[in-house]
């Protein structure tokens, strides 16, 4: 993600350092599976792990609760979040919506400089293919989407775009583990959009190619996963 993005789609530390490096530890080790859905986050553990007292992983769950990442059970304490297929249906129907209107707003303040990034992003995603890592292929496709968001100038929408990705955060790493296909048509997608942007087209058409292009992934999830039948609801 970019540097603003990342700033908008998570508050700032409230403690300093310490605070934000637990949080930024405990959110990839989520992120890339190390720490999978159910698994229970002992606070000692963990900081001793990091070298840090409790209370800045304290304030770090805290923060990645708030996000969706964790969850607090009664006698069980912090545990990882899961999202079961209907969450993931309704998140990213929902995600369509406002990322395609975020990208349709920021198009026109989209410069040549601002492509030429995207579009880099995009070509490292093209080799990524050769020797697929679909932790660092998803990490590269929120940077792409990152440059055509982030000029967005409404901000309640760019709110609910970080909003959805951060809800996602737990299994984006693993989307593209379960449908690998898809990875190539993504990039191609890409490639369409940013066509789209430099030839100045109408927001509306933008809107509707990026709402295709991450509906073509939630179908593409559900069919591998064969709960494809949650679309009819």
């Amino acid at each position: 993600m970019t540097e603003t993005a990342r700033a908008a789609a998570t508050p700032p530390a409230t403690s300093g350092s310490k605070s934000e490096q637990a949080y930024a530890a405990v959110k990839a080790r989520i992120v890339d599976g190390t720490y999978s859905p159910g698994y229970r986050l002992v606070l000692a553990k963990i900081a001793e792990d990091l070298g840090v007292s409790v209370v800045p992983v304290r304030e770090a769950i805290r923060r990645l609760e708030a996000e969706g990442l964790v969850k607090f059970e009664r006698n069980v304490g912090a545990t990882v979040s899961g999202i079961d297929p209907t969450e993931y249906l309704y998140t990213m129907q929902t995600l369509s919506i406002v990322e395609g209107a975020a990208t349709a707003l920021s198009a026109p303040l989209i410069g040549a400089a601002d492509v030429a990034r995207a579009r880099a992003v995009n070509a490292e995603m093209r080799e990524c293919l050769q020797h697929f890592d679909p932790i660092r292929f998803t990490a590269l496709n929120q940077d792409f989407h990152s440059v055509l968001f982030e000029h967005c100038p409404n901000p309640h929408i760019l709110d609910l775009v970080h909003r959805g990705w951060n809800r996602l955060a737990s299994l984006r790493s693993s989307t593209f583990r379960f449908v690998p296909g898809r990875a190539h048509e993504s990039v191609d997608e890409h490639e369409a959009l940013l066509q789209l942007i430099e030839s100045g087209a109408s927001p509306d058409d933008i809107e509707k190619a990026a709402r295709r292009h991450r509906s073509a992934t939630l179908d593409a999830y559900l069919a591998q996963t064969n709960a494809g039948s949650l679309s009819a609801h």
